[in-house]
């Protein structure tokens, strides 16, 4: 990606939040100064994700399931009044040898027991929880991809096999709820 686009993803999610706020009336600006970003007056909590300009299909689909078109150029902004949340959007797949390097021994075993489709869907949603995690608790990118998150792969997977366009997954570990929107390759952590 190049300075340019990163840029205009910058801009973008920004005005988005603008929008956002205008919508729900609330005259506020964001503080960039730490992380997680929040309000300055309200102090509501804010999350962005973005896609890169990649143009890959989802899921190489010979299993009869839809295939999501890939999302070039998105942004998505949320807020929160009570706690820290977290938003990603991937258009891409994740590779299976750069999930074996980051994911835990239990997530990879559970994980390359599935059947292909499978594997490739819940490798991604997992990648995705993950990166919205990472936002939620500030963790490195090596600490947040590390962290063993295998007891919500079976959510995961009860939840692909239901079509629907808004899935959610109580995690009750983190007390936190996921959502995955389908068609926006969207995860949202709240």
């Amino acid at each position: 990606m190049t300075h340019n686009q990163r840029q205009l993803q910058r801009k973008g999610v920004r005005l988005l939040l603008q929008q956002l706020l205008d919508q729900l009336e609330i005259n506020d600006a964001l503080d960039e100064s730490a992380f997680p970003y929040r309000l300055i007056n309200n102090n509501y909590y804010v999350c962005f994700s973005h896609t890169g300009s990649k143009n890959k299909n989802d899921v190489n689909n010979n299993s009869g399931q839809a295939t999501h078109q890939p999302l070039n150029n998105q942004v998505a902004v949320i807020i929160s009044r009570d706690r820290p949340v977290g938003i990603d959007i991937e258009a891409n797949d994740v590779a299976w040898k750069v999930a074996q390097r980051f994911y835990s021994a239990n997530e990879i075993a559970t994980i390359q027991a599935l059947p292909m489709i499978q594997r490739n869907i819940v490798t991604k949603l997992l990648w995705q929880i993950k990166e919205s995690l990472i936002k939620i608790h500030q963790y490195t990118l090596a600490q947040g991809l590390g962290k063993d998150y295998a007891y919500l792969i079976a959510g995961l997977l009860n939840a692909i096999k239901e079509p629907s366009p808004l899935i959610v997954i109580p995690d009750i570990q983190s007390h936190y709820h996921i959502a995955v929107l389908p068609a926006q390759q969207t995860i949202v952590i709240f």
